[in-house]
């Protein structure tokens, strides 16, 4: 018990540290690091040693892989970029408004999100959005509705993130029925949002002003770069396949991915001094290594909560207390903004089975929009927010003041909409 209770004591610290960062002039990755060594430090005190080894190692393995997924996806997105290969998605943006510009991202996002999933989408879509927008508030909005509509699209398909594939995985949700009750609920906690940002002085004062303008445009791209465009693309799209085809993690399938392109770069730019720029260890020197061991830090924190039982206990509690599915299901969501929806939702599964809640139940389809959208409410809620966190060096407060409210209007408004639907009588 007492062992817990530093555990949360330690873990929020850090939250407050992180979230505070630019006071304090610490970086959130070394803080990050400390908040997951100590807990795991704690962790081992009062239990066996042999036990807490197994744990960090069970750990270190799901966490590494969304690491290296996230490594693997932002070195391709990066090499892309060498190439100057999104100038054949930028060319397609013809719009330069700033309230048409942001529908544009919005939805092209939350539709991409359903293939690919939330981390690789927003790696992606802030990549596209610092070729086409200049730094700016502005850009940074644009971002946050990037967070917002990868999450949104995530929830409404099994692989468009990873709390929607555990759940499909287990059996606990199926592919037609997600998709037919989860759409339009995840389409308005993302038009509701658009909708509010789009009334906002970011947004009518850069169109007052001027139009945003490419901040580095494309003269050309560059040798073979439609064919890395191409392939990166197709590596980025093939993983969902990979994983239903092999039955391996998805970082197996970006490192294939990975793989092929650096040879595919190596043979058309060989032997050419010149162009060392575009091969993959050029690209490898450039992506955001610093936020990855964030990252890093942050989920080997979280595993520490739930491999303590804290995220256990506080599922018991909402059980013993609330006996409404919907608002626990809420409750859920909300608290998803604080802690990792991953093992929240690993919890939520442990708690209650298939035989008191079945298959496609309201529940489980509540849960899985709920986890997947609550966690836009904060910038550290998603893998998607500390990915453009880290991306955009986004600070907490900024989000909280620009974007919470927005995010939690359509959380609200989802929710909403699915019960509406739910229940009417047919």
């Amino acid at each position: 018990m007492i062992q817990n209770i530093v555990m949360a004591l330690l873990f929020g610290i850090g939250y407050v540290l992180i979230i505070f960062e630019e006071c304090l002039s610490f970086s959130k990755s070394g803080i990050a690091l400390l908040m997951a060594v100590s807990l795991w430090v704690v962790r081992s005190i009062e239990t066996s040693l042999e036990i807490v080894t197994l744990e960090l190692q069970h750990a270190t393995s799901e966490v590494s892989q969304i690491v290296f997924y996230m490594l693997g996806a932002m070195t391709i997105v990066e090499i892309i970029d060498a190439h100057q290969g999104f100038k054949l998605v930028t060319d397609c943006i013809t719009s330069r408004k700033p309230k048409i510009l942001l529908w544009m991202i919005g939805f092209a996002t939350f539709f991409l999100s359903s293939v690919l999933d939330n981390l690789t989408t927003t790696i992606v879509m802030v990549s596209l959005l610092r070729r086409l927008v200049p730094p700016s508030e502005y850009r940074k909005l644009l971002g946050a509705v990037v967070v917002i509509a990868a999450n949104a699209g995530g929830a409404w398909t099994p692989i468009g993130d990873v709390t929607t594939t555990m759940l499909w995985i287990n059996g606990h949700i199926s592919t037609f029925s997600t998709i037919k009750n989860l759409f339009l609920p995840s389409a308005i906690s993302l038009v509701v949002p658009l909708a509010l940002m789009s009334l906002t002085s970011e947004v009518i004062g850069m169109g007052l002003n001027t139009p945003p303008t490419p901040l580095l445009a494309y003269d050309h791209i560059a040798p073979r770069g439609k064919l890395v465009f191409g392939v990166g693309f197709g590596a980025l799209f093939f993983v969902p396949l990979f994983k239903s085809l092999t039955g391996l993690p998805p970082y197996m399938g970006i490192l294939l991915g990975l793989g092929v392109i650096w040879i595919l770069t190596d043979v058309i730019h060989y032997d050419d001094l010149e162009r060392q720029n575009l091969k993959l260890p050029h690209a490898l020197s450039r992506i955001d290594s610093q936020g990855a061991l964030f990252f890093f830090g942050i989920l080997l924190a979280m595993s520490s909560l739930d491999a303590a039982g804290i995220l256990k206990v506080i599922a018991n509690y909402l059980d013993a207390h609330i006996a409404n599915v919907e608002l626990i299901a809420s409750i859920i969501g909300v608290v998803s903004a604080i802690i990792d929806n991953v093992p929240l939702v690993a919890a939520t599964m442990g708690m209650y089975d298939l035989s008191r809640f079945p298959q496609d139940s309201e529940f489980w389809q509540l849960i899985s929009f709920c986890a997947g959208t609550g966690g836009s409410m904060l910038i550290t809620g998603s893998a998607a927010g500390v990915a453009f966190m880290s991306m955009e060096k986004v600070n907490f407060f900024w989000y909280f003041r620009k974007v919470s409210g927005f995010a939690f209007a359509g959380f609200t408004a989802g929710i909403v909409t699915y019960l509406a639907v739910h229940n009417l009588p047919l």
